[in-house]
């Protein structure tokens, strides 16, 4: 017989005090119920109850056994209910983290259609271009471009973003194009401050070598919008990922520096705490990102 059912029987059995109420809560026949607990005694190899015509108790090794047993069925009553609820529609608030430029232009266009195809959720989307602490800091996901640092949250990959090295028409008119990665150290470079590496591009060459390009910068800001607009003033050079110049360039205010490079390919990533199920909510934003940027394709970001 099932473990389970032989300890729920007997456990059910002390809760009551008897067999004919354990057997009317179970929902099942007296004679079942005693079946269950002789089948138990008999694999254990111990007598579990005391039995007279008036009354059930436990014996002392029943008793001891009954706390664990009881421990177990609590446990495995969490268990279903955890399946159950993993399973269930969506709810709640998802609190996310997104690095400042990728959300306002990409993720938040989107929140209106998510929103209203889960309508028992809200979405608490904060800006931050720093990696958060996910568990510590209280959000149930985030959204991560670039190379993964090596943790214990799992990742989904939902898109990727091209990077080029885009300036000003009249920048280039002005200062001349560079025609390879070393020119670049005679021009007017723009940089992120955001980034780990610093004032350092690493470009890749036509030859598949991955080249340094070190410069204290021209200007350097911190908001990748900045970073746009001065490159479209004419202010200098900036290295952008595509979410960010693809309408500028589609306009003409922004050009690739230079078009011989290869197209730099960078990962964006849904990263979420770690365990074996994924809450409602959290996987079903994951999805959503999926098919949205499945759909736009990669012309856009």
């Amino acid at each position: 017989m099932d473990r389970l059912t032989e300890m729920e029987a007997f456990a059910t059995v002390v809760d009551q005090g008897g067999f004919t109420d354990a057997a009317r809560k179970l929902g099942i026949s007296k004679s079942a119920v005693s079946k269950h607990v002789s089948s138990l005694e008999a694999r254990l190899g111990a007598r579990l109850l005391n039995r007279t015509t008036r009354r059930v108790s436990p014996t002392d090794i029943g008793l001891m056994y009954y706390d664990r047993a009881r421990r177990v069925l609590t446990d495995a009553g969490e268990a279903d209910s955890l399946v159950t609820a993993l399973q269930s529609e969506p709810s709640g608030q998802l609190r996310i983290s997104v690095p400042t430029d990728f959300g306002a232009a990409q993720v938040a266009p989107l929140l209106g259609d998510f929103l209203r195809s889960h309508p028992d959720m809200t979405v608490n989307m904060v800006l931050k271009n720093r990696y958060v602490e996910l568990i510590s800091e209280g959000f149930d996901m985030a959204i991560r471009i670039g190379e993964l640092e090596d943790s214990s949250l799992r990742a989904r990959r939902f898109c990727e973003t091209g990077q080029r090295l885009v300036a000003a028409p009249k920048y280039l008119s002005r200062y001349g194009r560079p025609e390879r990665i070393d020119d670049l150290n005679a021009h007017r470079l723009l940089h992120y401050s955001s980034q780990a590496s610093g004032n350092v591009w690493k470009i890749t060459a036509p030859s598949g070598e991955v080249r340094q390009v070190r410069s204290p910068g021209w200007l350097t800001v911190n908001d990748g919008q900045s970073l746009l607009r001065a490159a479209v003033g004419g202010l200098g050079i900036a290295y952008l990922p595509s979410f960010l110049y693809h309408q500028a360039m589609a306009e003409g205010l922004v050009e690739d520096v230079i078009p011989d490079l290869p197209r730099e390919v960078v990962g964006i990533y849904a990263v979420y705490p770690p365990g074996r199920f994924t809450q409602p909510k959290v996987r079903a934003f994951i999805d959503f990102l999926v098919q949205r940027f499945a759909e736009s394709g990669p012309d856009t970001w």
